[in-house]
């Protein structure tokens, strides 16, 4: 577990430059239509409540440009994504997730890539030659609301390394180290082959850990395996896969552990490390509670 991110490890400005530059391509702004009615009370209820806020707690002049300047450097800094999806995303998930049945989701995060290499199951993905940690074999099986199993479904995939570092995000790793889409069998059957992930702490030596700092805050995430499943018909399911006994499970930055994530780890039987089962029920795409 990596204490704090040397300077040969990337740095914060790196990744949230890369964030920035994958969000502004990755195409969720392609069917952005929102009336300007909704604008105005969205932006204006906003700029009220840090009004409020102003009054509430008698901001000074020198905290009000502390404040400006910690706002200009998180734009500076690349930060915007880390800092939205750090504090941010998780009540925009609850919120749009509340009426969708089947399995539960989280927070995607700032450190998604698309199109990673598509393989079928059982797959292995990406590893160094003596890659560190303890390997972990990852299965389950997808069925939809009424049990029945679903075809075409598939299982995109992406986690920290053993030192708590992600692909595309730090110098010096493999491009698609840890990343991969696996495809279902036709019985909605999965295995992928891992190796499990290390609690990290976000980036502190940007805009955002400037903020840790000043309030005093700590930086860790609990280890996790990134999900996303899908199959054609049905709803997209985001999520975070959570290890028990991980000491921030409790106090995650983000917010985003929930019990309906936390996997049940065993030893791998015939083999070296551990094995987890995790069984995914999707909605189709009209199906609501």
């Amino acid at each position: 577990m990596t204490e704090t991110r040397k300077e040969n490890e990337g740095t914060a400005v790196e990744a949230g430059s890369l964030a920035t530059e994958r969000f502004t391509q990755s195409g969720k702004l392609a069917k952005l239509d929102v009336p300007k009615e909704r604008v105005s009370q969205l932006a204006g209820e906003l700029i009220q409540a840090a009004n409020d806020i102003v009054v509430k707690h008698e901001v000074t002049y020198e905290e009000y440009n502390a404040l400006k300047a910690w706002l200009i450097k998180v734009g500076t800094d690349g930060e915007w994504p880390l800092f939205l999806d750090v504090w941010l995303e998780h009540t925009v998930e609850d919120v749009n997730s509340k009426e969708r049945p089947g399995s539960v989701g989280t927070i995607e995060g700032p450190y998604y890539v698309p199109n990673a290499p598509e393989m079928s199951t059982p797959a292995t993905l990406e590893m160094r030659e003596g890659e560190e940690g303890t390997p972990l074999l990852f299965h389950g099986n997808f069925t939809d609301t009424e049990g029945n199993p679903i075809k075409d479904a598939q299982v995109e995939i992406w986690h920290a390394d053993a030192a708590g570092f992600y692909s595309q995000y730090a110098p010096s790793l493999p491009e698609w180290l840890f990343r991969g889409t696996v495809k279902a069998d036709e019985n909605g059957h999965f295995e992928i082959n891992t190796t499990q992930p290390a609690p990290y702490q976000i980036p502190t030596d940007g805009a955002c850990g400037q903020l840790i700092g000043a309030a005093g805050w700590h930086a860790w995430r609990p280890a996790h395996i990134h999900i996303k499943v899908s199959a054609p018909g049905y709803q997209l399911v985001t999520q975070q896969l959570y290890f028990p006994g991980d000491p921030h499970n409790e106090d995650d930055i983000a917010s985003a552990v929930k019990p309906e994530l936390m996997l049940d780890v065993k030893g791998r039987q015939g083999g070296e490390g551990n094995q987890v089962e995790y069984n995914y029920v999707l909605a189709k795409e009209d199906e609501s509670k």
